[in-house]
């Protein structure tokens, strides 16, 4: 059951979700005593966080992982929650984070990673802020992390019983961009190629995977895909260095602690 929003008046509407029952109460209860936020909690999965959204749009989600062995766990229910409302800004508290956990975060939808060990309720008021305001909450070793990807494009590499590649380069190159969020005429424009054609290749794609949406396939490429150093596109203007750079320089970033 989630508690409605406070009705105060010019607070940031803030939804917190925990699967620590604890943590969550005293979590709430310490941004409760701020006027800046209207806070509402829930259960850290899917439906909960969904059922939540129904009943009041938080202007900003609050994600609470209690245990880094719930990393993966977390990371689905990210993703899924962030393709079904993206213009809502999410932030995700760790105790500890690595290189691998920041860039999954991020490749799922949130805006910004607070770790709770090194921080007070003060600086996560001042995360929230900031992210509600359109900014992105990452200290300097997370920006170097995310400027390294800059050089490194998604990819899918599926393999057969044999160790044999199922999906060809260029539907690797389709999967790619699909996961950085392009839409077919967008793809078929950095491919150099038509919609159909496009349309073509994710039925051929969808068919090898055994899914049948794009949704499906997001979150395929999230759980299974590696990265790899970025190349040229063949017949298109645009390299995945390229496509990844708009992400991330069209983003307002503040950067938090230093490490």
């Amino acid at each position: 059951m989630c508690p409605p929003f406070a009705a105060t008046s010019g607070a940031i509407a803030l939804l917190v979700a925990d699967s620590n029952r604890m943590q969550s109460q005293l979590l709430t209860s310490a941004l409760r005593r701020r006027p800046d936020f209207q806070v509402a909690t829930c259960f850290l999965d899917t439906i909960s966080i969904l059922e939540a959204v129904d009943k009041k749009l938080p202007r900003v989600a609050l994600l609470c992982l209690s245990l880094p062995e719930k990393f993966g766990d977390t990371i689905l229910t990210l993703r899924r929650f962030h393709l079904a409302h993206p213009e809502i800004p999410k932030i995700l508290l760790v105790d500890t984070y690595d290189r691998e956990r920041v860039i999954s975060a991020f490749r799922s939808g949130v805006r910004g990673i607070f770790t709770l060990a090194d921080s007070n309720i003060r600086i996560l008021c001042k995360c929230i802020l900031r992210v509600a305001a359109g900014q992105v909450w990452a200290n300097t070793e997370q920006m170097n992390w995310l400027m390294d990807l800059i050089a490194e494009v998604p990819s899918l590499r599926v393999l057969n019983a044999g160790g044999k590649p199922l999906l060809t380069a260029r539907q690797e190159q389709v999967v790619a961009l699909v996961a950085e969020g392009l839409a077919n005429r967008q793809i078929a424009v950095e491919l150099n190629l038509s919609e159909h054609t496009i349309k073509k290749y994710l039925f051929r794609i969808f068919e090898k995977l055994g899914i049948s949406t794009r949704v499906e396939l997001v979150l395929y490429a999230v759980n299974n895909g590696t990265p790899r150093h970025a190349e040229w596109l063949a017949g298109t203007g645009l390299s995945p260095r390229g496509v990844a750079r708009r992400t991330l320089l069209n983003s307002t970033f503040n950067l938090g602690q230093t490490s």
